[in-house]
């Protein structure tokens, strides 16, 4: 799916990136598909284009973004991202666990507890194995950031805790959450028939948050168990969200849906992912999936 969102022009040379052959593996956490690039031995200079470029589902390989995994000085590997539109981003939960997933099966971190640096800082794994291909992983995501200047999110307070807001003529109740990137969080009885595609793009741009933001539209289901939809921030709809999910699970909490330190189900359109949120870390465990590898040139 191309990214809808027109809040932001990538103005980049679509053919700023050097020529060469590159192996690939198409890999997905819950249908939230990345291209990944082993970049241990090989560098790609200008990822921005390519992301956009590979992204694309019609034209491409297509992928909801791009994925680097290469050398860290302070950690195992280092993992940096890509949306499908081309924009940074400093963390991506699913995408992690695949990385974790490549680094073992592939042989360069044979390891079942792993450390992958992010630009958020040093995201330890813990690898659920069996006959040596890796089925699950468990993510330490770090901390929730609450304070809006953490977030960000131009919104006075300590929390924006169901916080009423209005948004392109959208009134709602807002929880705002930090998860290495900027999450809103709106509580709805009826998901399934929520307009997402209309309004996930204001959400996304609106003017209260200066770096954008993830939006995820979430439903109570039973004690523990939630669902969501998810707006992400430079990719548009997608199955699913890791960051998103924790997000949606510290919500949960906050407004009273969920228990902390307690595993809190969070079903999306991908599939499961289950989120214990305590007070020194928000723990996030799912699966991921090889589709395919490859070539390809550029």
């Amino acid at each position: 799916m191309n990214n809808k969102n027109s809040c932001q022009a990538i103005s980049a040379n679509n053919n700023a990136v050097e020529l060469g052959t590159f192996s690939f593996i198409k890999m997905h956490g819950c249908g939230n598909d990345y291209i990944f690039f082993d970049c241990f031995d090989k560098e790609i200079s200008d990822p921005e284009p390519l992301a956009r470029k590979l992204s694309d589902r019609n034209k491409g390989i297509g992928g909801d973004g791009l994925i680097l995994i290469m050398p860290s000085d302070e950690a195992d590997a280092k993992m940096l991202m890509y949306n499908a539109d081309g924009s940074s981003a400093a963390m991506c939960g699913n995408a992690i666990r695949c990385v974790g997933k490549y680094l073992y099966e592939s042989g360069k971190v044979k390891k079942q507890s792993l450390t992958v640096e992010t630009l958020v800082g040093v995201k330890l794994l813990e690898l659920v194995i069996l006959d040596e291909l890796v089925i699950s992983v468990r993510v330490n995501m770090g901390h929730a950031d609450l304070l809006p200047e953490e977030i960000p999110v131009k919104l006075s307070g300590e929390s924006i805790i169901g916080r009423e807001v209005t948004i392109d003529g959208y009134k709602c109740e807002i929880t705002c959450v930090g998860m290495g990137n900027p999450n809103a969080v709106v509580f709805h009885d009826d998901i399934d028939h929520f307009d997402l595609a209309e309004k996930g793009p204001a959400m996304e741009c609106a003017k209260i948050f200066p770096k954008r933001t993830n939006f995820q539209i979430a439903q109570f289901v039973s004690r523990n168990n939630i669902r969501m939809r998810v707006w992400s921030r430079g990719a548009g709809e997608v199955m699913a969200c890791g960051t998103g999910a924790c997000a949606a699970a510290v919500a949960a909490v906050l407004m009273g849906y969920c228990d902390k330190d307690t595993e809190i189900h969070v079903q999306q359109k991908g599939g499961v992912l289950t989120v214990k949120y305590t007070d020194e870390a928000v723990y996030m465990t799912g699966s991921c999936e090889k589709v395919f590898e490859g070539t390809v040139f550029i």
